[in-house]
């Protein structure tokens, strides 16, 4: 496996994980006010999730299609939603 594809995969585990620990959260949220918005926010993550669930799976299954080329604009991608999760995390924990 490439290095930076190796590294876009541990981007997006961290990214899976970052969004599960905002899943609970918002979960936690929404069990106690039955607001609208954590639930939004639930299936926001959730899609997110779902995404980044299924580039790993990509990244395993299909490494060999993938270009050499493209594989630095797949990392940045995945760096700049890590980076979007944190802030939306960092957020909603204060």
């Amino acid at each position: 496996m490439e290095p930076i594809m190796t590294a876009s995969t541990i981007v997006s585990g961290a990214n899976l994980i970052s969004l599960g620990v905002l899943i609970g959260v918002f979960a936690k949220m929404y069990s106690k006010t039955k607001a609208q918005l954590p639930l939004g926010m639930i299936f926001f993550a959730g899609l997110l999730f779902l995404h980044n669930m299924i580039g790993v799976y990509a990244y395993f299954t299909m490494m060999d299609l993938y270009a050499a080329a493209l594989l630095p604009y797949l990392l940045a991608i995945h760096v700049a939603e890590l980076a979007g999760i944190l802030v939306l995390l960092r957020i909603t924990l204060q």
